[in-house]
């Protein structure tokens, strides 16, 4: 059974791919189908609980020694589509990018320089035996960077209200064609209009890493623990995929003004959010 408990981790969003079972070769594809038979898979705030877990113990365990058998499991249009969770390959990639996020001091404190090297010496050498993996999911804390948005469309969104004591949702689905086509023609006009920029990386990055997957895939924006993070009011109200879409609509019919208008909503309504996160 999956672990138990009223606490909630947040304040993490996540961008998840979950592939056809038919896209994993075997003996991996028998797993994931026993797998999504079982009634009592775990969810995401139970697989951040074990990753949270593993930080507790003196030392901490940075990176987790096996690779999780776990996953998220969806059927879409009679398929049934899964998503591994692969924490050790994130914890790896995760650690990695730490630097740019913690202060020196704070990151030493928390994982000592030594084992941290380790952690990168283990990665290097299992990704030289396995070079051509991948995450299926990908994780941003305190924030939704706005390239995921435009893989998404404001008709594809799902919001479900607090109930009782079950947290409010939000979620984009997709299919994996309209991801990528969303993606080409986004950066069509980025290009023609903006040259460089951010947003132009972040869907340079995430164009990419959606080309690594079955084209039958559903792709899946959730906001995750974050929705601990926007008020109630606030977080229904909220239509960030539209508003990419319109300021990019905006740029491909040259009203810059207009798409200045939409980017400091969309920059304002987030910044309020990473604003919490060195809150006291």
């Amino acid at each position: 059974m999956p672990e138990v408990s009223s606490v909630v981790v947040p304040y993490a969003a996540y961008l998840r791919v979950y592939e056809p079972l038919a896209a994993f070769p075997e003996p991996e594809r028998d797993h994931w189908t026993r797998y999504a038979r079982r009634p009592d898979r775990p969810t995401y705030q139970d697989e951040l609980r074990r990753s949270l877990a593993d930080l507790l113990p003196t030392p901490p365990v940075p990176v987790p020694v096996h690779e999780s058998a776990d996953a998220f499991v969806l059927e879409r249009d009679g398929v049934v589509c899964v998503c591994p969770w692969r924490t050790r390959l994130r914890g790896w990639q995760a650690l990695a990018g730490l630097g740019e996020e913690l202060p020196p001091p704070v990151l030493d404190a928390a994982l000592p320089p030594l084992l941290r090297d380790q952690a990168a010496q283990d990665y290097e050498r299992w990704l030289a035996r396995n070079p051509d993996a991948r995450p299926w999911i990908r994780g941003a804390n305190w924030q939704i960077p706005l390239a995921w948005f435009v893989l998404v469309a404001d008709e594809e969104r799902r919001f479900e209200p607090r109930s009782g004591e079950i947290p409010p949702m939000l979620r984009y689905r997709t299919q994996m064609v309209q991801a990528r086509r969303r993606v080409a023609r986004s950066l069509r006009t980025l290009r023609d209009t903006v040259g460089e920029s951010p947003l132009i990386d972040g869907v340079l990055d995430a164009g990419r890493w959606l080309e690594e997957f079955h084209p039958r895939s559903v792709v899946e924006l959730d906001y995750g623990g974050l929705v601990h993070a926007v008020p109630a009011g606030t977080l229904e109200e909220d239509h960030s995929a539209a508003d990419v879409a319109a300021g990019i609509d905006a740029l491909h019919r040259g009203d810059e003004s207009a798409a200045s208008r939409v980017y400091g909503r969309l920059a304002a309504r987030w910044r309020s959010v990473r604003d919490l996160r060195s809150a006291n």
